[in-house]
């Protein structure tokens, strides 16, 4: 069922789960301990129903499909993965360990998504 929605609903749902997953990690501060799976799909869902333009494309016969949800799910568990998976850049690493060198602190971030969260962090402090 999925594979049938058209490229640009299924972009739309890929870009909304991740940024979805990049807001909720950053409501807990990227912290792994606090990370809940089924508090991340209870936030995707509310972003999606609110902010979505995807939900409403796609026929009400098809969101309630099961074989539409075992979809969604690896489709959330392949995007999680990418986004886990993707390097920080080279000007992301920089810019923190400039900004950590400043600030003596010492964050750690294992992603691209997660290096951003920190850079932010980061220039917040310097701001103040």
């Amino acid at each position: 069922m999925y594979k049938q929605l058209s490229s640009g609903v299924k972009i739309s749902i890929t870009r909304s789960i991740s940024t979805s997953f990049e807001s909720y990690l950053a409501s807990i501060g990227w912290d792994e301990d606090k990370f809940s799976m089924e508090d991340f799909v209870a936030s995707w869902q509310k972003y999606f129903t609110e902010n979505a333009a995807w939900f409403d494309k796609v026929p009400p016969e098809v969101l309630v499909s099961q074989e539409f949800h075992e979809e969604i799910a690896k489709k959330i568990d392949e995007t999680i993965a990418k986004i886990l998976n993707e390097k920080p850049t080279k000007k992301q690493i920089d810019s923190i360990e400039k900004m950590q060198k400043q600030l003596g602190t010492s964050y750690t971030y294992g992603c691209k998504a997660e290096a951003a969260y920190v850079e932010q962090l980061l220039k917040e402090q310097l701001d103040k």
